[in-house]
Order: C-alpha cells, then structure tokens, then sequence
C-alpha cells in the first residue's frame, strides 16, 4: 500500500482491550471525533485511558475481529481538557492515583493539572490527602511515565526492543534518546541486556561506519558477553578476533586494534595459560584468579585434631543412629581439621548422613556454623534435611542492587565478613565462578569452608565449573563417597541414576519398584499422558497430590515440552472459574491459583512473610510459588512463594512463567516427591547423560518417564558435555599462574 493511502484518526483512548509490556504491541478502542469506537492494533506502548492520539495508518479486516486501524506512526497528545484528564488520571497511569483523587487534583487545578503534575509537583500537595512527600512520588512517577513514553516511541521507531526502554531509561534518565545518537553503542552496557544485532542496526541507521572504532569495541564485549552463557570465562585470543570479524564483517587487524584499546582501558583481561593468549573481561579475570588464590589458602590450612574426638565421632553417629562407613568417617575427620572440604557423590552415598554428621561435630567443637545453597529450593530442602536454617548463597551475602549503578552488589564481603567458623555450601554444581568468587570474599581466613555437590549434574548456567575444576585439579582435600548404601540399593532411582552415570541404559521395565517407564504413541499422545499422570493417575492411584508432581522437560519446544505442557496442566489443574481472576500476556494466562516460577534473579521485589512478621527484598531464579490473587484495578498480580508474598507490577510479568511444567536446567538443586519426566525428540545438545542424570535424581520417592525409550537411550550414550573455557584448574595446578 502506498504513502498516499494512509490515513490518520485523531480521538481518545476509551478502552485497553490488550497490551504486551514485552515488545509494545496493543490493542485499544479510540473515540474519534464522530463518537465512533475505532479498533486501532499496533505497537502502542503502555497506552492509557483517557489520552489522546494522532495515529497513521491503514484499514484491515481480521477474521475474528472484524474491521480495524493498523496503526503505523503514532503521536501523543497529552489530554487538554479537565473532563478527559480526569478520565487520564482515573485509568491509574500514575501509581497512587485513582478515580476519587484525580477528582479531586483536577478540580483543584483544571485544565492546568499535567502542567503542575510536571513542572511543579510540590503544589498537589494543597489537595486534601496529599501529603509533601506523597506530592513529590506523584510528580516523580508522571515524569518516569512521560520519558519513558517518549523513550519507547523512539525505541519503536529504530526497531528496538520495547521492554530495552525502561531499563534505558533508569540507566540513563530523560538524557537518554540524546545520549545514544552521540553514541548508540551505549546499549550494550552489561546492565542493559540489549540485542547487538537491534543495536547494531540502530547505529548504522544513525550513520556508525562499519570499522568505527566504537562499533569494533562494542562487538567484542559483546562476543566476551554473549559467550558467558555458554560457561566460557574467558575465550582464546585468536577465536575471539575471528568470531569478532564474522560478526562484524570487518579484517581481523581492526578487530586487533580495538581489542588492544580496550587492554589499554582496561576493559579487557590479558593471560597466557596452557600455552595460548587468552582475553577476559576484567570481572572475570579477578573472579578466577582471586577464586583461585583463596581456595589454595583454605586448602593448605590444617587444624589439630580436637580433643577427645573418637568420643565427639561416636555422639555424632548415634545422632544419626548409624555406623559411619571409611569414606565417611575420614569426611569428618577432614571437616574437623582441614581449612577447606569437598564432598562429592551421587545418589545414595551418604552426602546427606555425613553433613549431619560433619555438623553435629562441629557445633561439638563450638563452632558456628552457617549454610547455603545456590537457589531458594535447594536452601529450603538444606534446611529439612539438616534441621537447621539455611539460605540462598545470595541472601546470606546481604544481595542487592546499586542505586547509582543498577549492578549487583554484596554487603558482605571482606571488610564486613560472615560471622561463621565454618561454611557450608551445598549444590555446589550450581554455584559459577562470579558466585564463588563473591562468597570467598565473605568467608573469613580464620574459617573452615565445606563444599559439597555433585559434578555430574549439570554445570552452573554462569560461566565456569568451580566444583568440577576443583575436584580435577587434585590440589584441594577432597572426599569422594562412592559406596551406595544397602537401604539405597532397594531403590531404582538411585540404581539407574548410576547405570545412567556410567553410561548402561537404566532399567525401564521393572513395573514393581520406584522408576517406570511409560511409552508414547506419539508427542501429543505423550503429553496426554504426563496430563492423565498428574491429574488423575498419581493422585488417585499413588496417593500423590498434584502439587507435590513435577513435570520436567529436556526442552521448551513441541507438543511434549513446557510451553505446550503448562497450556494443558493449567488447564487441566486450574480450569478457569468465575471467582478466578486472571490475566493474559502475550500468549501466557495467568490465573489466580497457577504454580510459577520466577526466572530471573530481582533484586528490587519487596516480600512480606504472609504473617506480616517480616520484610524483605528479592526474588530469586527459581523460586517456585503461587499466583495468590490478581488485582486488575491496581494491575498488580500477588505470588505467594512458601510463607512469603511478593507483588508484581503487569510490566513485570515477563520475570514470572508457568511452573507445572519446567527444564531440567530450572529444575537443579530442588528435589521433589514425585518426577514425570517427558523424553521425546530435542537438540542433540538437549538429550544428553547429565540432563537425564540430574532429572532421575530429582525425585524422591518416584520417578516416571514417558515417552521413547530410544530418546533415553540416546540421552544415556550422548555423554559429550560443551566445552568451557575456564582457567581455574590450571591455576589451582600452577601457582605461579596466579
């Protein structure tokens, strides 16, 4: 269609039929001049009742929804006249005002209202109701809302991505759209998590030559970045010139160039390890070299024996009303005197008897002891299986965000260390080299540190693999548990996780124990039975509650992955009611009711114990909860994760996905009473020994597979793991390395 036949309608907002926060896109009623209720459909961010557009475009017809507006540009135009400010105020754009108070402003300051709302705020405070501070939070907010408006139409402009705006804006402020056209590749800032390629793109638009040196900068921190989560910690020299060029599409000596710019400025890390130059980013480097240098320290720490210990070693066993095997016994012995202990074991070896046992006989010797875990699940079950508290590696490092940077920072570290004569980390699979090296910081010299977990679960989604680099190097004290013990050996879990371990097809047709295999027709006939699974047969049949069942999945994708699961188990478990409030983004329901789980680590959510005992900040990756009710009014959706209660803004949605079915990958360090596992067609990447290892050892009590057993039999034989650049090893082997 040409330029000639767009068309542009001008009116007011009368209705929000629906918006996606992520890319922009809504759909909307427009009251034109006539009185007629148009459909307009486009990329609209954040419309609001009550405000008025200038929208061009073009008519279409949908199928479903009949004749409507294809908006292609858009013009704001604030609202004008006091009856349609009020109607503005009332829709609740602005947090804190609703239908009675934006009454209220308005008949205090008419058609004047967005003029004093933005240039002099202090003065809504001679409303009734509106104290000076509360006049101040006001001003603020309609300030965020009006740049932030403007931020997104530009956005949209460049084909950026929409949900980039808000964290430009907290970045940058109402200097930001004037601060990317002097330099665009401000985007890539870490913080920012933008798309190179969209950002790319931008700068080109905007007139940034192929070999600018800004660009060639920006594409190898981006490549350093974007290679973080493949686990590298750091890449060799000559790959990353060359990915850098084919990124780029420039020679390598420009790439060259630049990259010895950034060493000289120091945002690049040059070593030499294993016979080849290597480049990290700074952060990286200091993690692993300071990891490095500390674990040797702990390791080469010895303490005496304690008194009477034979005596100490017989309370601790009765404490747990067995006799310790050799393996065991020399883990307590090496807990009581050496500065740093790994353990490491599959399932059915004794990890958890010996914990309990290495604490009981510390706390004997007066030591304080505190532990953790990588994830809210993994503390949570540390805490049930020991009796005694214990919290994510995070919160125990006092989490938090820089309100001058929006970076991740500690309050505890080595000015204000843990007040702890021992450290306790489980899971330690999980923990990435950044992690440890924030937690080392915070341990004091003076203290014991115990690491425990198992290296053939799946690797940290961060870069590095401490506690595999840890146990290869050979240089820590470390206690391999090996034996499995009798009452374990009744149990097909533990037997097949370690058939699968050792690359033998587990058992599947033993139909009188703890694992069973059920075989699929088809995808969708899987799917049907993971549902029926759930639903019905475990409940009915087992005793199980659905609740207490998770379904786990190699992949996202197909009928027989999460995306396609949760639609079916919602719908199943939650059906939709009438005293069920619910709310949709993009493709996802949720529903008051529905399991989720939040992906992404939040610093900023506030949490209130649901007792209002207690306060708090942060919502960690894969903590799972509740949605425990949806207010569309405020647009607020409340997640009740065990005792604690954390509100979600709509434009947070996309922290939060359904959780009644997850990735093996989310389902790390949680351990759950029953385990249905769909095993169908994935990447070769996906079907591979350790992510069916780490599903089979999920499940306490019972552990069901449907699917092919040939997709099992694949997963057992595929034992190739991605290889990680990671210098730790070396660096352990080679103090003069470090």
């Amino acid at each position: 269609m040409s330029q000639q036949e767009l068309e542009i309608l001008q009116g007011t907002v009368s209705a929000v039929v629906f918006q996606n926060y992520d890319n922009g896109y809504a759909v909307l009623r427009l009251q034109v001049e006539s009185g007629e209720n148009i459909t307009v459909v486009g990329t609209i961010p954040l419309p609001a009742v009550g405000e008025r557009l200038m929208v061009t475009g073009k008519w279409s017809s949908h199928a479903s929804y009949g004749r409507q507006f294809e908006a292609e540009f858009l013009e704001r135009l604030m609202p004008q006249t006091a009856v349609d400010i009020v109607t503005y105020l009332s829709s609740r754009i602005i947090k804190g005002i609703g239908p009675r108070l934006a009454a209220r402003i308005v008949s205090k300051f008419g058609d004047q209202t967005l003029v004093v709302m933005e240039r002099e705020p202090e003065r809504l405070s001679e409303v009734s109701g509106i104290s000076d501070r509360m006049a101040q939070q006001i001003g603020e907010a309609f300030r965020l809302q009006v740049g932030m408006r403007h931020l997104m139409e530009f956005f949209t402009l460049h084909h950026l991505p929409a949900d980039l705006a808000m964290k430009t804006y907290k970045r940058y402020g109402e200097s930001a759209i004037d601060l990317l056209y002097d330099d665009p590749y401000l985007l890539m800032d870490e913080e920012l998590e933008a798309p190179f390629a969209a950002v790319d793109r931008f700068a080109i638009d905007l007139g940034v030559s192929a070999e600018d040196p800004r660009r060639v900068e920006a594409g190898i921190l981006f490549e350093l970045r974007y290679n973080l989560t493949a686990g590298h910690s750091f890449l060799p020299a000559d790959k990353l010139i060359a990915a850098t060029a084919q990124l780029l599409d420039v020679d390598s000596d420009t790439v060259t160039q630049s990259a010895q710019r950034l060493l000289k400025a120091g945002q690049l890390a040059q070593d030499h390890l294993a016979g080849i130059d290597i480049l990290y980013l700074p952060a990286l480097y200091r993690a692993e070299t300071y990891c490095a240098r500390r674990l040797l320290a702990h390791g080469a720490a010895r303490y005496p024996t304690p008194a009477f210990f034979a005596k100490k070693l017989r309370a601790a066993a009765q404490g747990s009303a067995l006799e310790y095997s050799a393996q065991q016994e020399l883990a307590l012995q090496e807990a009581a005197t050496s500065g740093l202990l790994l353990i490491t074991g599959g399932p059915g070896t004794g990890k958890t008897t010996t914990l309990n046992g290495i604490l009981s006989l510390l706390e004997q010797m007066g030591l304080k002891c505190v532990l953790c875990a990588p994830t809210g699940r993994a503390a949570k079950r540390l805490t049930e299986v020991t009796g005694r508290d214990a919290s994510t590696i995070h919160r125990l490092l006092g989490a938090g965000i820089d309100p001058h940077t929006g970076k991740l920072i500690f309050t505890k570290d080595e000015s204000d260390p843990l007040q702890a004569d021992a450290v306790i980390v489980d899971e330690m699979s999980m923990v990435d080299v950044t992690l440890l090296g924030s937690l080392l910081q915070a341990v004091p010299q003076s203290a014991r540190l115990i690491l425990v977990g198992d290296p053939d679960q799946l690797p940290p989604v961060g870069p590095g693999f401490p506690f595999s680099d840890m146990l290869r190097s050979n240089m820590l004290p470390t206690v391999r548990l090996t034996e499995i013990f009798r009452q374990a050996r009744q149990s097909l879990i533990v037997m097949n996780a370690h058939r699968i371990n050792q690359g033998e097809p587990p058992v599947l047709d033993d139909v009188k124990n703890d694992f069973f295999f059920l075989s699929g027709q088809s995808e969708e006939h899987t799917a049907q039975t993971i549902v029926d699974l759930c639903a019905r047969r475990l409940p009915q049949n087992m005793g199980i509650p659905a609740d207490q069942i998770q379904v786990l999945c190699p992949t996202k994708k197909g009928p027989a992955g999460t995306v396609a699961l949760n639609k079916l188990l919602q719908a199943s478990l939650n059906p939709p009611t009438q005293d069920k409030q619910e709310h949709k983004m993009g493709e996802i329901i949720f529903r008051e009711g529905d399991r989720v789980m939040q992906i992404r680590n939040n610093y900023d959510i506030m949490w209130k114990k649901s007792d209002g005992s207690q306060v708090g900040e942060g919502i960690f990756n894969g903590d799972v909860g509740i949605i425990k009710r949806i207010d569309k009014q405020l647009e607020m959706l409340t997640v009740l994760f065990d005792d604690r209660e954390a509100d979600y803004d709509f434009t947070q949605l996309n922290e939060i996905e359904p959780a009644y079915a997850m990735t093996v990958h989310k389902s790390q360090g949680s351990e759950y009473r029953a385990v249905v596992l769909s095993a169908w067609n994935a990447s070769n990447y996906l079907l591979s020994r350790s992510i069916l290892y780490t599903a089979v050892t999920r499940a306490r009590e019972l552990l069901i597979i449907a699917g092919r057993k040939e997709t099992v039999y694949t997963m057992t034989q595929n034992a190739k793991t991605g290889r990680r650049y990671t210098g730790l090893k070396l660096r352990l082997q080679q103090r003069e390395a470090l």
